[in-house]
C-alpha cells in the first residue's frame, strides 16, 4: 500500500462536512481508484484533531489479516473485541465492506448501540441496495470516488516527486502520459510502459474476476471478456445489444441480448463503465435508447484493447465525461433535431453544453463542432474544448483547450 500520495482535498473537505455526523460515509468507486488511501488520509486527519490511535478502528477487507470474515456475524465478533475496552467515540473505517455477506446488519448495529462514526468503501455499486437502505433509513451519504484527475496528477508530481512543471512540460504530461495511462494512482511510480501497462492490466483482471466473473457466476467467460472488449471499443459511441449480437453472430458466437444487457449491467456495476443517457433538448425528455458507454479510466483502453494514441478524439470525449461527473455535474449527450451535442451538463441552476473536439485547424471542423450548439435556442454557457491553443470562439459560444479546461476552477 503507497500512502506518500497527495491530499486529495475535495474528497477530505467533504470528511470534515461530514465529521461526526449521524451519516454513515460511504466511499464508492472502481477498483484501485484510490479509496484506501483517502481512508488513511481520513484517519492522519483525526489523528491531528487529536483523536486518540486507539479510537480509531480501521479493517480492510483485503487484507489477509481478515479472511475468515465471511459474514456479519464473523465481523461482530472481531469487532465487539477491539472496541471492549475503549472509552470516548470510536471512529470506524471499513475498507471493501461488499466483501462480507449481509455487513449492512453489521453497520446498523453499530449505529444504535455503539458512540461511533462510521465510514466505508465498496467496489460495486450495490453496496446501496435497497435493503441497505431500509436499514439505515437513509441515513448515509454517499461520496462517489473518481481516478486522479489531470490536476490531481499535476499536484502529485509537485508535491511528491517535487518537479516544477512548465507549460510545455504540462502539455507533454498530459498527451504522453495522461491520455495514455490514465488517473489510476498505483501505476504512478511505474516507469517503462509494459509495466504501467501490466499494472493496468492486473486491476483490469482483478475487476472482472472479483467483481463480476466470480460475484455473478458468470459461466461464459470467453462471450463475457470479448464483450468488454468490445465495450471498451465504443466508448462514446451509442450502445445497442443488437449489434452487438450481430457482431459476435458474423464470429459465430451465438448469444441473447437478455445476456448481453446483463453483462452491461454488471460492467456498469463494478464501476468500470459509465452510462450517458441521451436528452432530447426540444421536447424535454431522457431517451431511454441508445446510450453512450464511457470507460471510468480510459487507461485500461490503452492496456487492454488498442493504442490510445490511435483514438484520441474518443479518449478527449472520454476524459472530458468523467471530469464533468468529478466536478458534480449530470451529464447527458443532446439531441436537438438531426445534431448532437456532446454533453449536456447540469449541477444545481447552472446548465453548460459542451461540445469535444481534437483540432479544429479547418473551417469544416469548426462549422460542424459549433453548429450543433448554434441550434440551441436556450442562453445557456456552451463551450466548444479541443487541443487547439488559438482561440476560435466565436457568435457567443466560448473556445476552450482541454488542459486548461481540466485545471480550470471556473466549471
Amino acid at each position: 500500500m503507497n500512502k506518500s500520495l497527495i491530499k486529495r482535498e475535495e474528497y477530505l473537505e467533504q470528511f470534515g462536512n461530514y465529521l461526526d455526523s449521524d451519516f454513515i460515509k460511504v466511499f464508492t468507486g472502481i477498483r484501485r481508484c484510490g479509496k484506501t488511501s483517502l481512508l488513511y488520509s481520513m484517519i492522519d486527519e483525526l489523528k491531528n484533531r487529536g483523536i486518540n490511535e486507539s479510537n480509531i478502528i480501521f479493517i480492510s477487507f483485503e487484507d489477509p489479516e481478515y479472511n475468515l470474515i465471511e459474514n456479519f456475524e464473523d465481523l461482530d465478533k472481531i469487532v465487539y473485541e477491539k472496541v471492549n475496552n475503549i472509552s470516548g467515540k470510536i471512529y470506524f473505517f471499513f475498507d471493501e465492506i461488499q466483501e462480507v455477506n449481509n455487513w449492512e446488519k453489521s453497520i446498523n448495529g453499530y449505529r444504535f448501540k455503539l458512540d461511533c462514526d462510521i465510514y466505508i468503501t465498496g467496489s460495486n455499486s450495490k453496496l446501496l441496495s435497497n435493503e441497505l437502505s431500509t436499514l439505515i433509513s437513509g441515513r448515509y451519504i454517499e461520496i462517489k470516488v473518481y481516478p486522479f484527475s489531470f490536476k490531481e496528477l499535476l499536484k502529485y508530481k509537485s508535491e511528491i516527486e517535487g518537479l516544477e512543471l512548465s507549460l510545455q512540460d504540462e502539455e507533454k504530461l498530459f498527451t504522453d502520459y495522461y491520455i495514455n495511462y490514465g488517473g489510476m494512482p498505483g501505476i504512478l511510480t511505474l516507469n517503462s510502459d509494459e509495466f504501467k501497462k501490466s499494472a493496468l492490466r492486473d486491476i483490469f483482471n482483478t475487476i472482472i474476476l472479483n467483481d463480476i466473473i466470480n460475484r455473478f457466476k458468470i459461466k461464459k467467460v470467453d462471450l463475457f471478456n470479448r464483450f468488454v472488449r468490445y465495450m471498451m471499443n465504443s466508448i462514446g459511441q451509442t450502445f445497442s445489444s443488437k449489434s452487438i449480437k450481430n457482431y459476435l453472430k458474423d464470429k459465430n458466437i451465438h448469444t441473447s441480448q437478455d445476456t448481453l444487457l446483463k453483462y452491461n449491467n454488471y460492467l456498469q456495476q463494478s464501476f468500470f463503465m459509465l452510462k450517458c443517457r441521451r436528452e432530447d433538448l426540444i421536447g424535454k425528455k431522457i431517451l431511454k435508447i441508445h446510450e453512450k458507454y464511457y470507460a471510468m479510466d480510459h487507461g485500461f483502453h490503452h492496456a487492454i484493447v488498442e493504442n490510445n494514441q490511435k483514438r484520441i478524439p474518443r479518449v478527449l470525449e472520454n476524459i472530458v465525461y468523467v471530469e464533468l461527473l468529478r466536478r458534480g455535474y449530470e451529464v447527458n449527450v443532446g439531441i436537438v433535431g438531426d445534431k448532437e451535442i456532446d454533453f449536456v451538463c447540469q449541477k444545481f441552476d447552472r446548465r453548460i453544453y459542451i461540445q469535444v473536439s481534437y483540432r479544429m485547424q479547418y473551417e469544416d471542423t469548426r462549422t460542424r463542432e459549433f453548429s450543433p450548439l448554434l441550434k440551441v435556442r436556450d442562453k445557456y454557457e456552451s463551450y466548444v474544448l479541443s487541443m487547439d491553443e488559438e482561440d476560435f470562439s466565436r457568435d457567443g459560444i466560448k473556445h476552450m483547450n482541454i488542459i486548461d479546461f481540466l485545471k480550470s476552477d471556473e466549471f
